[in-house]
């Protein structure tokens, strides 16, 4: 679930992005120059960009938060990967949207490989 102060503000840039994109119309109903249009375009893609990337971010973010959580609940104190789950955690906060990405994928396997470990009867 999306936080609701998250999901109030991407839909306040909608909302504002919706009039500029009217106004962007009624700027082509007036013949108003070309330069003026493709400024208002650029407006409304790098509101729209931004938006995504708000939403993208808070996903990630949380997926990421919930998998390092897994895998430290997993990790029975001495299944050989606890420095990787703690500097994971560590780097959390900072991470930018692209490092997400990748991040979500160690962890991934990092939590394959745990789950494997406790099959085999490792259990701490």
């Amino acid at each position: 679930m999306i936080p609701k102060d998250l999901t109030r503000d991407i839909k306040n840039r909608l909302k504002g992005l919706s009039g500029h994109i009217d106004g962007i119309v009624r700027m082509m109903d007036e013949d108003r120059s070309p330069k003026d249009i493709l400024l208002q375009m650029k407006s409304v893609e790098s509101g729209l960009q931004k938006a995504h990337h708000l939403l993208l971010d808070e996903v990630y973010r949380k997926t990421l938060a919930i998998q390092i959580v897994n895998a430290r609940n997993s990790c029975p104190g001495d299944c050989g990967n606890e420095e990787k789950i703690e500097a994971l955690r560590k780097e959390f906060p900072g991470l930018e949207l692209e490092e997400l990405v990748s991040k979500i994928e160690e962890i991934e396997k990092l939590t394959q490989w745990l789950q494997e470990y406790l099959k085999a009867g490792n259990k701490g």
